[in-house]
């Protein structure tokens, strides 16, 4: 059954990526904050099924202990969304994917975990990935890119803030993990999950607040669809890499950790996304690292 579960969370992890970036408009300056209405309902749906369906059992208290983890999950989100408007999806995900090194560094600094030869191995590999990926979306001469970028219909220009948007996602999620890792100590993982989507819904009712009722900005179906979408494959992963992690750690870590491989063929197929050589070889670099990561963690 966890293979099961661990492919499932490997194609809506994917699916949300494709949807959330399909979703994420370059010229809507609010669709990330559309992005966190359409997750926080989902989620918030979610969290009442488990409270009054499930039995989960959660107190204020819990929800407050929690509160530091959600945010800093959610803040990370919120940089993804908004960098889906200014690269493509291909580069952001391996990017953004790999938090999980980052948070391997940050608990052997910060908490004495101890990181054995392979897992440097990995997280170095994912290192030097990353920063190949960036090197060639900067050096990338701009006459090729705008080439290769006609037939996808979307212009994106070199920017430092397109490459630096995935990497606060993955610095701020990696941050977001070593404080898990303390709070979890404390509290149960079906309680911390259920306060982390009632954080969600919190937060997508004040950007809701915010994008409708103060900016007075209209919502259509077809433009929240794919947000909409995307918002119930992130939950639905969410759920499934919960009970896949709990019934076989070191066999589903591995699978679900190369979801970003599926982001990338995805948005190749379905997006027309096309990048240059540099660029596939440098996210091939990533998610090698990423998988034997995922491999030695579980």
């Amino acid at each position: 059954m966890w293979f099961w579960l661990a492919l499932a969370a490997l194609f809506c992890w994917s699916g949300s990526d494709l949807f959330s970036k399909i979703g994420s408009k370059p010229n809507d300056k609010h669709s990330h904050l559309k992005m966190v209405m359409a997750v926080g309902l989902v989620m918030g749906l979610h969290a009442f099924y488990e409270i009054f369906v499930g039995g989960v059992s959660i107190t204020m208290q819990d929800f407050l202990t929690y509160l530091p983890v959600s945010f800093l999950y959610i803040l990370s989100m919120t940089f993804g969304y908004v960098g889906l408007r200014y690269i493509e999806l291909s580069i952001s995900s391996p990017i953004c994917n790999s938090s999980g090194a980052l948070a391997a560094i940050f608990l052997f600094v910060f908490l004495g975990e101890r990181l054995e030869f392979l897992n440097v191995v990995a997280i170095s590999i994912v290192c030097v990935g990353v920063i190949c990926l960036g090197v060639a979306e900067m050096l990338e001469d701009e006459e090729l890119r705008t080439r290769r970028q006609e037939q996808a219909n979307i212009k994106y220009s070199k920017s430092f803030l397109a490459i630096m948007l995935p990497v606060l996602y993955c610095i701020i999620d990696a941050i977001g993990t070593v404080a898990d890792s303390i709070v979890l100590e404390t509290l149960n993982e079906s309680t911390a999950n259920v306060a982390y989507e009632l954080t969600f819904l919190v937060l997508g009712i004040l950007a809701f607040i915010y994008v409708v009722v103060i900016k007075k900005e209209k919502l259509t179906k077809q433009a929240e669809g794919p947000k909409l979408i995307g918002a119930v494959f992130e939950t639905a992963g969410q759920f499934a890499y919960i009970f896949a992690i709990s019934a076989n750690a070191i066999a589903a870590a591995p699978v679900i950790s190369a979801y970003c491989v599926l982001s990338v063929v995805w948005s190749r197929i379905f997006l027309k996304e096309k990048l240059s050589r540099w660029h596939y070889a440098s996210i091939g670099i990533c998610i090698i690292g990423i998988v034997i990561l995922g491999a030695l963690e579980g």
